[in-house]
């Protein structure tokens, strides 16, 4: 399985004006990527609250071919993602610098969760530092492998002052203050509610980016 895309700091289903400003743009180089690798298979709605219209989740036969496609796609948007940064201008609006600060700190408390709770629940997550993790139904072993090598302390570490640098910084509510529909009975998080319910077989975005989910894919 690879994952590549320039993860959105707000659910782009929900905000279409944020959606407009920084992929409206971007489709055509998405579009591109999903005719040459396919679909990777089910993925998760609740993973699609972290992931753009251009994201390309795939799996494939591994081929000289293939993984030139997959490393052109990677130049292709870091160039796309350094443009974005040329481009940026500072936030002056103490409101929205706030709503953004919550947001990322909202991104970063779900992936850290997400991945220390592998070693945990016997949950999957591909690992990588530029890219949103997909959850599955088995245990992926990097993790494990990583706290053999330096122990479980260390890793928890290095997943929160490195991976996702901020998680502790940005922000105090917890995993469950912005997800409280994991929350169970006994006040712990259900670790399994991310693989139960809607899982899309196909590319939930048409063409233009526009969310088709709801009426296709679905499994």
């Amino acid at each position: 399985m690879k994952l590549r895309d320039l993860n959105p700091l707000y659910d782009v289903n929900d905000r279409r004006d944020y959606k407009e400003k920084y992929y409206r743009s971007l489709m055509p180089l998405g579009l591109k990527y999903a005719k040459l690798l396919p679909w990777g298979g089910k993925l998760t709605s609740e993973s699609l609250r972290f992931f753009s219209p251009i994201v390309i989740w795939t799996k494939f036969t591994s081929s000289k071919y293939n993984h030139g496609v997959l490393y052109s796609a990677f130049m292709d948007y870091y160039k796309a993602w350094l443009d974005l940064m040329e481009q940026a201008t500072a936030e002056r609006h103490a409101l929205q610098i706030s709503c953004n600060r919550e947001a990322q700190h909202r991104y970063l408390t779900w992936r850290a969760e997400k991945l220390e709770s592998i070693g945990r629940d016997h949950c999957k997550l591909t690992v990588a530092h530029d890219m949103v993790g997909v959850l599955g139904k088995t245990l992926d072993p990097g993790y494990r492998i990583l706290k053999k090598l330096i122990g479980e302390s260390l890793s928890k570490e290095l997943v929160r002052r490195f991976l996702f640098n901020g998680v502790d910084e940005l922000g105090t509510k917890t995993f469950l203050d912005y997800f409280p529909e994991y929350c169970c009975e006994n006040g712990t998080i259900n670790a399994k509610r991310s693989i139960i319910g809607k899982s899309f077989e196909s590319r939930p975005w048409d063409s233009s980016g526009e969310f088709i989910g709801s009426v296709s894919g679905l499994s």
